[in-house]
């Protein structure tokens, strides 16, 4: 599956793409939307930084609360840095800011495994007001250990999440993170992290305030399954997501047979490669408690060749 649709909020605003030179723009309260800034991947006609500009120029943008940065020229063979240091440049003329989302890209535009970041990081130095952080694409996606006292919402999203990448989200100081969501992929398309190097992630230690983790679209789903069943973090969380990914039936006894997750106020299991006996067993054990569990199969379909081998898939890959 590959991503077929924009962000439809952001920041808890509905989205907003803002039009193209040729089109004038309906009158929108700055701060009653979140902003959506593209340019074309193919043959644009106007590059980001340009349609940034006049979007800069035709919104009062010290009312902007949302932005969400789409499309840039040839997001396949180049990375954002040129938007990134648009945006940190014009730092002091978004006094409101609080949510930025860079790479809002379907696959008609570019397959998420496909575009290109960097390192993200400069955006948290430049907003430390910042509350939302989202990125989408992980060839070249760096992200250093950081502190930052106002983020409460960070989201990752690739077919790939580079090992650096987790050691570096897991080596931050982030005291006021209550929403972490990465997708940690597949080795194919650059996700070469182990389940160990979620360790500093699971200790909780840097993240006094989460409250939903989710560790999804993961091939190797089992063996975090299998960590997260002694995390220490799981104990002050309300929402657990191992969704999307290779989830099979040992790691679901992993999970099931660690500590209590009757806490929860809900366990996202959805797109799995669970056996009924399991998925009766997750019921019986948490449904009871409260805790809504998400057990949707959805389109994880096993194939099987003729020697026995069996292939299983992430959500979302390419």
């Amino acid at each position: 599956m590959t991503i077929g649709h924009h962000l439809d909020a952001l920041h808890g605003l509905p989205a907003y793409t803002f039009p193209g030179p040729e089109h004038r723009p309906r009158p929108v309260e700055p701060d009653a939307v979140a902003w959506r800034v593209s340019a074309d991947v193919y043959d644009a006609n106007e590059n980001w930084t340009d349609a940034f500009a006049r979007f800069c120029a035709t919104v009062d943008i010290t009312r902007v609360r949302a932005l969400a940065v789409g499309a840039w020229e040839e997001a396949y063979d180049t990375d954002p840095t040129s938007v990134i240091e648009a945006l940190t440049a014009a730092r002091d003329r978004f006094p409101a800011l609080r949510a930025l989302f860079l790479g809002d890209m379907v696959g008609e535009e570019c397959e998420i495994s496909w575009t290109n970041q960097t390192d993200v990081t400069p955006l948290l130095a430049a907003f430390p007001r910042l509350e939302e952080l989202g990125v989408r694409g992980g060839s070249g996606l760096r992200f250093p250990a950081l502190s930052h006292g106002a983020l409460r919402r960070l989201v990752i999203e690739t077919g790939g999440l580079p090992a650096e990448v987790v050691r570096g989200v897991g080596g931050s100081d982030l005291p006021a993170l209550e929403h972490l969501d990465l997708w940690l992929g597949t080795p194919e398309y650059g996700g070469d992290s182990e389940a160990a190097d979620l360790a500093p992630i699971l200790s909780g230690a840097r993240l006094p305030n989460l409250r939903h983790l989710a560790l999804r679209n993961s091939e190797m789903q089992d063996a975090v399954a299998a960590a997260v069943a002694s995390a220490p973090v799981v104990a002050r969380l309300e929402v657990l997501d191992l969704s999307m990914g290779v989830l099979t039936d040992e790691g679901a006894a992993a999970l099931l047979g660690g500590q209590p997750l009757t806490h929860l106020k809900k366990l996202d299991l959805h797109h799995h490669y669970l056996s009924e006996p399991l998925l009766e067993r997750v019921r019986q054990t948490l449904e009871p408690a409260g805790v809504e569990v998400a057990l949707d199969r959805g389109d994880a379909e096993e194939d099987a060749e003729d020697d026995g081998t069996v292939w299983r898939y992430v959500a979302v890959g390419e």
